[in-house]
């Protein structure tokens, strides 16, 4: 697995790994998949602030031999096409000046990917370019119930700080989300 910064090109793979957390589940309130167009607008105005988004990928040769990633085709050709396993980047948490040391978090990984530690690897690579960068602390939203997404971001050091009840509707039905914090610095 590789970690890095994405860039526009990955837009198209990135729209295509969330679309299925769009049409088939509660975990975004978002109702239409956003296309590559759209998606490559919004990593920029991500960058655009600083912020980073990263995508954790693994070449899809390595994928069968479980290897990791080649940087060149045998022969010394171009590499291999990469397999996106999964994404990760950070928002500002609000518009007020004062809060401009705090950030959100969102990290999404393929399903055949979970469980095999690519949203740890992501969230890691994550809170220290944040922490690196001055930022204090980190939120994230979770739509509830979701056990797979509270144990991964309590895995990472965040705790729960809040419970909205029935806060969101999706599929004719309402929707509690919780928060979980983390301090990135002390």
């Amino acid at each position: 697995m590789r970690l890095r910064e994405a860039t526009t090109a990955d837009a198209a793979a990135i729209a295509a790994l969330y679309a299925p957390f769009v049409t088939d589940t509660t975990v975004t309130f978002e109702e239409s998949p956003p296309d590559a167009t759209e998606m490559a607008r919004r990593m920029t105005d991500v960058q655009a602030q600083g912020l980073p988004w990263l995508v954790a990928e693994v070449a899809a040769d390595a994928t069968a031999a479980g290897g990791d990633v080649p940087t060149a085709e045998p022969g010394g050709g171009a590499p291999a096409p990469a397999a996106l396993l999964g994404y990760a980047y950070a928002t500002p948490w609000r518009s007020r000046r004062g809060y401009r040391f705090s950030v959100e978090v969102t990290v999404y990984v393929a399903p055949a990917s979970h469980r095999q530690g690519v949203g740890r690897a992501l969230y890691e690579a994550l809170f220290a370019r944040l922490a690196d960068a001055g930022y204090h602390a980190a939120m994230a939203g979770i739509a509830l119930p979701n056990p797979a997404s509270v144990a991964l971001h309590e895995a990472m050091g965040m705790q729960q700080v809040a419970h909205f009840r029935e806060t969101g509707r999706k599929f004719g039905r309402w929707v509690d989300v919780g928060y979980w914090e983390r301090v990135l610095a002390p």
